[in-house]
């Protein structure tokens, strides 16, 4: 196993582009990992990669040797897969994105329960608001909360979900509840904005008798992070755009109120994505399953007010 292991360093190394990270994601220290790496190229005999200060990049041996090395890593993987299936005894590990609020909420807290019934199964999750590329960061599978795009991935949903504008009494009494869409692209209320690198939301999509429209929205506070929208919303700095489920018991509380509710955002698609290859892999099918079910009772629990 020991030539199998150096094989998933390398390959995470040429990734991750350092051994840092690689050793990071594969829960090794750095010199662990520097260590695999040294044995492959003295075992081939070739120099696998070009080092500076910063970064590693492989050189032309490298780029060969990693083609043919994530094919092995790869078809491995299958075979432990098609086992598992046969077997009825799924094992192994997945690694799991979701937002960050959400996955606090909804995915970490479910993971303790999945483990008790699949105890050789490993979950690792990360939580993050950005959009991970999945392929790239070698992820079997995330969960997203919004507009789904179309893409080589497959995807189950789990369910649409309703959204909302809405402020604390404090920020509308101060500001004013707005009464049409003109006034937020005017900028004449602050908007609470989730930004990130690539994130589109600088406009809102609402729906009007006309049919969905974008709306450009200003405001001087954004975030990467979810929840600190929801706090700032709370503490009456602006106009939130958040997932119903998520502010129903704060509206309920008269903590936050709607606002233009004639013209609501789109509603958010709550789905879980995972490449075409994982498809048939047992133990992915049983955590999709698992959490699909229970994102559907807490949400619905959330919005009934239980």
């Amino acid at each position: 196993m020991s030539y199998f292991e150096n094989l998933k360093v390398f390959v995470r190394v040429v990734e991750l582009g350092n051994l840092s990270a690689a050793g990071r994601d594969m829960r090794i220290s750095p010199a662990v990992a520097s260590n695999r790496v040294k044995e492959l190229e003295k075992y081939l005999g070739v120099r696998l990669f070009n080092r500076t200060t910063r970064q590693l990049t492989p050189t032309e041996h490298g780029q060969i040797f990693y083609k043919g090395a994530n094919r092995i890593i790869q078809a491995v993987d299958d075979a432990e897969a098609s086992i598992a299936s046969v077997s009825g005894k799924p094992k192994g590990t997945i690694r799991v994105s979701a937002p960050l609020g959400f996955g606090r909420r909804y995915i970490a807290s479910g993971i303790p329960a999945f483990h008790d019934l699949y105890p050789d199964i490993e979950v690792r999750l990360r939580l993050s608001d950005h959009n991970v590329d999945i392929l790239k960061e070698r992820i079997d599978l995330a969960f997203r909360l919004g507009v789904i795009e179309d893409s080589s991935l497959r995807m189950r949903s789990i369910m649409e979900c309703e959204r909302v504008l809405c402020a604390s009494p404090a920020y509308l009494k101060k500001f004013g509840a707005p009464a049409t869409t003109d006034e937020l692209a005017k900028g004449n209320h602050n908007c609470l904005l989730l930004r990130f690198p690539g994130s589109t939301e600088h406009a809102w999509t609402l729906k009007t008798p006309e049919g969905a429209s974008k709306i450009d929205v200003r405001g001087v506070f954004d975030s990467d992070d979810g929840d600190v929208l929801l706090a700032w919303a709370l503490e009456g700095h602006g106009i939130a755009n958040r997932p119903r489920f998520e502010v129903q018991a704060y509206i309920q509380e008269g903590r936050l109120v709607e606002v233009l509710k004639g013209t609501p955002p789109v509603p958010a698609q709550l789905a879980v994505i995972y490449p075409h290859k994982d498809f048939q892999d047992p133990k992915l099918r049983l955590f999709i399953d698992f959490m699909t079910a229970r994102c559907q009772r807490m949400i619905l629990e959330a919005l009934n007010g239980n």
